[in-house]
């Protein structure tokens, strides 16, 4: 039989040939470690709807530290649980607040680690949302001073980033300029530029204690069905002098990635999302998948559509993967 067709087989035969045609990599470095840092003493609470992640207090913190080092990851995300609440979040820049006084104890005791300091009110707040309230309404530029604030505490307590989640139009800007002028114009900014109001964030609320008391975040979060705003929104924070930029979610967003990293030349980065992470993790338990292949696909899969960098809450398992593949 006289049959033309290419032999792409040829390439894919044994492990080794397909490790040396690979195309997208995975490596520990790629990823940042969420930590919810709880205001206390004696905590470690497993997260109910998030199994394997805690909420732990500092007395805790250098057990889940250690690991992180022996791991291999170089970057982790603080999130706060402060004991008190007000309806400005006072705690979120108070230079005693729980996430500055985590970054102090992580970079004292393990100072090679990246901090990324989470900027924003939402976990500080009576009423959940990530701004100052009137009349039932977030107000956007009498939010903007408080987040500000939050930005230089967390600078000052030797936060090596800044990742501001507020969603605030003009927050990249502000807190840029609040940096430079109280004298960290070299802590990089990693904006949450395209962040959607997203079903997906339900275990972390609960992880945060973060759920709105009223209405829901859609005025000031992205509509799901919405693509080309997301370029608009990239391209604010790139003119406002953003240094990272972040699509969150991740799973059901891919194609937004790819849109962002052909169109901007900055480190891209995607939040694998709390509920994304528990979906996993409840099929994971249930016997329904294979989840060390299923997430190490899944994590592929989110840098082949164009990240640099994960958060991701899977990544002390995916780097015990990784090491264990060597």
């Amino acid at each position: 039989m006289d049959l033309q067709f290419n032999r792409h087989r040829r390439l894919r035969q044994t492990a080794n040939m397909r490790s040396l045609v690979r195309e997208t990599d995975l490596h520990v470095n790629d990823f940042i470690y969420p930590i919810f840092v709880a205001e206390g003493k004696d905590i470690k609470k497993e997260i109910k709807s998030m199994p394997g992640v805690f909420n732990l207090s500092l007395d805790h913190l250098a057990e889940e530290m250690d690991e992180v080092v022996s791991l291999g990851i170089k970057s982790v995300l603080l999130f706060g649980i402060p004991l008190e609440k007000d309806d400005c979040g006072t705690q979120a820049y108070h230079d005693h607040g729980i996430v500055q006084e985590a970054t102090r104890f992580i970079k004292e005791k393990y100072p090679e680690i990246i901090v990324v300091a989470d900027t924003c009110l939402c976990e500080y707040t009576d009423h959940g949302h990530c701004g100052l309230i009137e009349n039932g309404e977030v107000l956007n530029d009498a939010s903007l001073e408080l987040l500000v604030q939050t930005a230089v505490s967390q600078a000052k307590a030797g936060a090596d980033i800044i990742a501001p989640s507020n969603m605030m139009d003009g927050f990249t800007v502000a807190i840029r300029a609040g940096l430079d002028e109280a004298g960290f114009s070299h802590v990089p900014v990693m904006s949450y530029a395209v962040k959607y109001a997203s079903a997906f964030y339900g275990p972390f609320r609960d992880a945060a204690d973060s759920t709105p008391q009223f209405g829901d975040r859609k005025a000031y979060q992205m509509d799901p069905a919405n693509r080309l705003e997301a370029l608009r929104e990239a391209e604010s924070d790139l003119m406002e002098g953003a240094d990272f930029l972040i699509v969150k979610p991740g799973l059901p967003y891919l194609d937004i990635v790819r849109d962002v990293k052909n169109n901007i030349n900055l480190p891209l980065v995607i939040y694998n999302v709390s509920g994304e992470y528990s979906m996993v993790k409840a099929a994971a338990q249930n016997g329904w998948i294979d989840e060390e292949r299923i997430v190490l696909e899944m994590l592929t899969g989110m840098k082949r559509a164009g990240c640099d960098l994960i958060i991701t809450y899977h990544a002390k398992d995916a780097a015990r993967w990784l090491q264990e593949q060597k």
